[in-house]
């Protein structure tokens, strides 16, 4: 993947040579941008310092004095934290924060370029508009109000839902919440973003098991695992610096590190086994894994006795699994998995690590339940070095998954249901009637009217589907008719020819975003298509959430660049032009402008609303103190050991229970029942009932360290602290606020843990040291799901057509507002024409879409083409040779031009494509079509060109790891 590009003689110094002189003369900084931006390699930095370095005096050195800022990387979750030097308000130098706990002073190829995004002369500069075929510069004044007028247009005409709001993964919580909640009082669910296309299925399996859908434990508590299972992922190029983590307790513990993976990765190049599989056939080789564990008697039987619900149903389906049958649908040999069985069985706590390569299937979300269902087989939850540690991809993705940037909840999880709109209506001091008065309704297939309030919204995976679907076949009045892509790469979405039509269709297209992306030129529109240059996070400040759950706040380094504005200046903009800036806005403070909400102030008002994931303890002042306090967070515990922070675990991932005074320390590793759950424990969430079937859902006599209820119960409300006697510890203002939330005598008994906004009910369940949300068994049957036991299906384009008939897909159904084909597509046969299993990924170089990155010299240098690695045994079958251009075509018609490359990374029949490239559609180079200097360095054709339709049966999750493909030489 990495290719030599120069060859050994040394060449003269880059840029940071030059650069470094800065402090010596006195230059503005616009002339630091041009000089430093325009002729990479070159000497345009001297010239724009009058053509010579001078000596610095001790005046000019006074002038130049070097302030040190803490930001946080912008790239994958692992939350590296980077030291910027600011000299006269220009970035001219960055160090990884050596304090972090999270980097121990490392840095990726990704994370150290990160300073290019205070020079990138790749970014948008100002507002812009396509007109008459051409880009034209316009005022933020004119953007906003065309905009506005044509999107109240659209309100007027089509309702609501016809304009789509594309959220992003790449705002900080602050902005994240903003974002929803602009949603809602727009009047819409059809708001999403990139966790719908990453983790969402992670979200719900997990969720649907234990209580929360998050990683259990933490990068740093890898330390103490004593194996290491890691299935669809790549940490080794997604997340590098995590791999510091892994390998620690590699070379410490000796723990044995597995990677079961279709390609040879650089990860699995670390690895003690390595387990090469079919894609797409996950359940499989995990159900192969316990069939031995079972049939060994190795898993944990009082673990499942206490604390695991339906694991005899799991062991009725494993029981089907025998090493033939494992083999013969996965590839993997029966005698290498009872050994991957025997070393998870012989090593624990082990830990399991997944990615994209087990999230984005037809049935992504059995994929993840397996996973789970693997740990709790074996024990390994609740516990130091255990637990299911999921690698999320972009550095927000889980705060803006948490402040409910989704189509099918609000902030913290709580659904669409009238209870939840009325919780949040009382955080936002709003009338509820108003709110639900901004959203259509339609009429049932019951005949009954049903208020779009409390229907999902249209997936960001499916908006395609928005424009093009027939009304008549669609959960909605009217089609979408105006898209936002907010911080957002479209090139990361398959169906890409279909893209190309549904953006031309619209009414209207708005890009949000610092760089033009794909979506400036995947289409052929002449005009109704918008440009607006938001800012990167290092021109704003605020909190953001790493995969471990903890919290990090990051300082300003930078004053905005060009013409570019903050997301949530936008969005006080937009808010303003539509009539309800005030309303929205009523309970959060405004800077000086009069429109731009402040951070600290929006963070406090989250803090006041989102009790069910505990987001509520970690104000903007203890997570201050954090940051300037890393150095006595111990880098495996978490924990402060001393200082001003002491006995806090660092960043206080979630739930950090109740209000910030009550200074709860965060929760370390979830359902840790070791540890009281004031000092981090927890138990599995009692999210499902107390009874099924009659059989008991609530643990069975094991409890948290300190808790006075010694056996499994119910999640808290005002009804059970009486039944206990509790409800008298609470203090008059506590009682006083949950009679109001009650609204009346009668109701006061029915609110519990996560509707009481005065934070008591969780306070006094606390002191008597249970968990608010109780003590149940985690279950391993969803009889919720399409699958309530997690099974075997294979994708819709399947190259073993012997196997469709014994593990057929879905049948079609409807879901998110929309039709969803499943068995209409896999009864078709297109194996004889497109025999070649096409998987894909990322790079080390690259991220997400790949704008931002492919725009960094730094790193587009470092790889510049798009390729598809092909087996060798393939290659010479197909008669390409290695570097040669091929074309690739997908079972819909999509196809991309692209460089071979011939390795035994890929096995025979697997070919694998990255997903961080754009600019070139189906052999076209489209550079022409960005505004002038806007391009990326690098593009290249999108592998999701090729890519085809496939959406998970519980989240829509889209498919990308297993569908079919042809290779033709060029």
């Amino acid at each position: 993947m990495l290719r030599k590009k120069t060859n050994g003689v040394a060449r003269r110094p880059q840029r940071t040579s030059i650069l470094s002189e800065v402090a010596g003369k006195s230059v503005d900084r616009r002339a630091f941008l041009r000089g430093s931006g325009l002729a990479i390699g070159g000497l345009a930095a001297i010239g724009a310092m009058g053509g010579t370095v001078t000596k610095a005096s001790a005046a000019t050195a006074a002038q130049g004095a070097v302030q040190t800022l803490k930001s946080v990387c912008t790239h994958c979750s692992v939350g590296c934290t980077v030291v910027a030097e600011v000299q006269n308000g220009v970035w001219t130098g960055q160090e990884p924060g050596w304090d972090s706990p999270f980097n121990l002073g490392a840095h990726c190829a990704k994370g150290a370029s990160v300073r290019e995004h205070a020079h990138g002369e790749r970014r948008l500069k100002y507002p812009m508009k396509k007109e008459n075929g051409e880009w034209k510069r316009i005022s933020w004044e004119q953007a906003i109000n065309e905009i506005g007028d044509g999107m109240m247009q659209i309100r007027e005409e089509s309702g609501p839902d016809s304009v789509y709001w594309l959220g992003s993964a790449k705002h900080n919580n602050e902005q994240a919440y903003l974002f929803r909640k602009f949603a809602a009082y727009w009047g819409t669910n059809n708001v999403d973003h990139q966790a719908r296309i990453c983790h969402s299925t992670t979200v719900a399996g997990v969720a649907n098991t234990w209580g929360y859908g998050a990683m259990t434990n933490s990068y740093n508590d890898i330390h103490n695992s004593q194996a290491i299972f890691i299935i669809g992922g790549n940490p080794a190029e997604a997340h590098p610096v995590s791999l510091l983590h892994v390998l620690k307790a590699k070379e410490q513990n000796n723990a044995p590190l597995i990677v079961c993976d279709p390609r040879f990765t650089r990860t699995a190049a670390h690895a003690d086994e390595f387990v090469r599989f079919r894609p797409g056939s996950d359940v499989a080789l995990v159900w192969g894994i316990l069939w031995h564990i079972f049939e060994n008697g190795w898993e944990d039987k009082e673990f499942i006795r206490t604390r695991v619900w339906g694991m005899d149903q799991i062991k009725e389906e494993v029981a089907k699994w025998t090493p033939e049958e494992v083999e013969r649908v996965t590839g993997a040999p029966g005698s290498q998995l009872e050994r991957v069985a025997r070393t998870l069985a012989n090593n624990r706590p082990g830990t399991v690590i997944w990615c994209m390569g087990g999230t984005q299937h037809t049935n992504g979300n059995n994929n993840t339940r397996a996973y789970c269902i693997l740990q709790l087989a074996l024990g390994n939850m609740g516990v130091s070095g255990g637990g299911t540690n999921i690698f999320r991809g972009h550095d927000n993705v889980q705060g803006a998954t948490d402040l409910g940037v989704l189509s099918h909840t609000l902030p913290g999880y709580y659904g669409l249901a009238a209870g939840s709109w009325a919780h949040w209506s009382r955080v936002w001091g709003e009338d509820p009637e108003w709110l639900a008065a901004r959203f259509d309704k339609i009429t049932g297939k019951d005949g009954k009217e049903k208020s779009l309030q409390n229907l999902s919204g249209i997936p960001v995976s499916r908006w395609i589907d928005g424009v093009l679907e027939d009304t008549e076949n669609m959960d909605q009045p009217n089609k979408v008719r105006a898209m936002v892509l907010w911080g957002h790469a479209p090139n990361s979405q398959t169906r890409m020819t279909e893209m190309k039509t549904a953006m031309e269709k619209l009414d209207m297209l708005v890009v949000v975003d610092p760089f033009p992306t794909v979506s400036a030129v995947l289409h052929d529109r002449t005009d109704g298509c918008y440009l607006l240059p938001a800012t990167t996070q290092f021109e704003t400040y605020g909190s953001v959430t790493a995969s471990n759950r903890s919290i990090q706040w990051r300082e300003k380094v930078i004053d905005p660049l060009f013409e570019s504005k903050t997301d949530h200046e936008i969005i006080g903009l937009f808010s303003k032009k539509f009539g309800f800036h005030d309303r929205m806005f009523r309970n959060i403070q405004l800077e000086a402008d009069g429109i731009t909400p402040n951070i600290e102030d929006t963070t406090r008002e989250f803090n006041r609303g989102m009790w069910t994931v505990g987001y509520t303890g970690q104000s903007p002042e203890r997570l201050k103190l954090h940051m300037a306090n890393q150095h006595t967070f111990d880098r495996t515990t978490l924990k402060a050991l001393g200082g001003p922070a002491d006995g806090d675990y660092y960043g206080m991932p979630w739930p950090c229970w109740g209000t910030p005074e009550m200074r709860h320390p965060g929760t370390p590793n979830l359902y840790d029942m070791s540890k009281s759950v004031a000092d981090g424990g927890l138990t599995f969430r009692a999210r499902f009932g107390v009874e099924r079937d009659g059989e008991n859902l609530l643990a069975e006599g094991v409890y948290s360290k300190d808790s006075e209820i010694q056996d499994g119960y119910p999640e808290f409300t005002m009804q059970m602290l009486m039944d206990l006697g509790w409800d008298g510890d609470l203090t008059a203002d506590e009682r006083a606020a949950i009679e109001k939330v009650a609204g009346s005598a009668d109701k006061v008994p029915g609110v519990n843990w996560k509707t009481d906004l005065s934070g008591g009910i969780q306070r006094v369940a606390i002191a008597h040291g249970c968990a608010p949300f109780g003590n149940a068994k985690a279950r391993t049957v969803v009889w919720t799901f399409p699958d309530p036991v997690p099974l075997h299906r294979e994708p819709l384009y399947t190259n073993r057509r012997d196997l469709v008939a014994d593990y057929p897909t879905y049948e079609d159904r409807h879901a998110y507002r929309l039709p969803t084909l499943y068995a209409s597509i896999q009864k078709n046969d297109f194996s004889k024409d497109y025999p070649i299993i096409l998987t894909s990924g990322r790079l080390v170089e690259y991220e997400g879409g790949g704008d931002e990155t492919r725009s960094n010299p730094w790193l587009a240098e470092l790889q510049q083409d798009m390729f598809i690695e092909v087996n060798p045994r393939d290659a010479n079958n197909l008669g390409v040779r290695d570097g040669e251009q091929v074309w690739v075509e997908g079972p819909e018609g999509g196809k991309v031009k692209v460089m071979a490359m011939v390795t035994e990374r890929v096995g025979e029949g697997v070919a694998f494509m990255p997903f961080h490239f754009g600019g070139h559609f189906q052999g076209e180079d489209q550079r022409s079509k960005y505004p002038d200097g806007a391009d990326p360095y690098v593009l290249g054709e999108s592998t999701n060109t090729a890519q085809t339709y496939g959406y998970d049966s519980v989240t829509q999750m889209q498919e990308t790891k297993a569908t079919l493909c042809k290779i033709m030489p060029a």
